[in-house]
């Protein structure tokens, strides 16, 4: 996967369009002449940007992960910046971005829950969003001196995933709020 994709309207249609019925209904459950049909192009055009459907699986999952940064990047710099601040808005972050974009959860997660093995070229992008993430948490958790930054960092991360995850199933009340709470106590722990 290492051609470069010329962004064309139509291949950003495409790309748009793979993002809406992947996310929507599953990576597996949809084929590319979904994809293509709701783009308004034809199969041969679509193969012809992303020459395969793994591809266009890796750009949809890229392009997921780089709008989730800038979102997240934007509410980092404009929050208070000490390390519970942060915490705040990086929780309070994922709760708007699963109000705004993730009705049906974390894309990352359901993406391996359809993509395991760690050959398929998607398994790169899913994996290294979690791992960003967990360095985030830990990089929080050594600002404000915990003992075992990793340790905390770890808990926190998992805090957040639960809270990402259930927020998805709506199987609890405000859990951004509720984790944030448990994660302002470890951070200051």
């Amino acid at each position: 996967m290492t051609e470069t994709i010329e962004w064309t309207p139509k291949a950003r249609a495409a790309l748009a369009a793979a993002g809406e019925l992947f996310y929507e209904r599953g990576i597996h459950a949809v084929g590319v002449d979904a994809v293509a049909e709701r783009a308004g192009i034809t199969k041969k055009t679509l193969y012809d940007r992303f020459g395969s459907k793994e591809r266009l699986v890796v750009e949809y999952l890229l392009d997921r992960d780089q709008r989730w940064c800038a979102f997240l990047d934007q509410r980092l710099a404009d929050a208070d910046p000490s390390p519970a601040g942060q915490l705040t808005a990086l929780f309070m972050a994922a709760r708007d971005w699963a109000d705004e974009r993730g009705s049906k959860g974390c894309a990352m997660v359901n993406a391996h829950a359809e993509i395991s093995d760690p050959a398929h070229p998607a398994y790169a992008v899913i994996v290294g969003q979690k791992a960003r993430m967990r360095e985030l948490f830990r990089g929080l958790a050594e600002q404000a001196g915990c003992n075992d930054p990793t340790l905390v960092g770890d808990q926190l991360m998992l805090l957040h995933e639960g809270a990402v995850v259930t927020a998805g199933m709506r199987a609890v009340e405000d859990p951004f709020a509720q984790a944030l709470s448990v994660a302002t106590q470890l951070l200051h722990a």
